[in-house]
């Protein structure tokens, strides 16, 4: 049995734990409000009339993530959001969501909005994929 790491005392290698477990608080009280998630592309007229890109209506061909979280009885003032790549941490007097993402997301390029009279954050992420046959940028 051999240690990889520098240090001797540390149990697991960095690769062991997943990330944004630093966030979770299994004692928290808040509880976990209900979201949904969905998928968006952009399409053109290439894409409806002639096929030519060679998209289809699968998740891997899609560019965003959005996330829609109902959170009611908040103000816009009392959320605390935070995106890493793979995490969404969401916070409020209230409740509290720790959601692990499908797929990793740039986190610069993402935009949140608050729909106060539906009491929704609507979180839209900008999906980060390797390039392959589908996506080509």
């Amino acid at each position: 049995f051999q240690v990889k790491s520098e240090n001797k005392k540390t149990i697991w290698d960095t690769e062991e734990v997943p990330e944004g477990s630093e966030f979770d608080d299994t004692w928290d009280p808040r509880e976990k409000p209900e979201y949904e998630i969905s998928f968006k592309q952009h399409v053109g007229t290439e894409d409806v009339f002639f096929g030519m890109t060679g998209k289809d209506p699968s998740t891997a061909c899609c560019e965003d993530l959005v996330i829609k979280i109902k959170l009611p009885e908040t103000k816009y003032s009392d959320i605390t959001l935070d995106i890493q790549d793979k995490v969404l941490d969401l916070r409020t007097p209230k409740n509290k969501l720790l959601l692990h993402l499908p797929y990793p997301v740039n986190s610069k390029e993402g935009r949140a909005r608050f729909l106060s009279e539906q009491e929704i954050l609507e979180v839209t992420l900008r999906v980060s994929r390797k390039l392959d046959f589908i996506n080509f940028s």
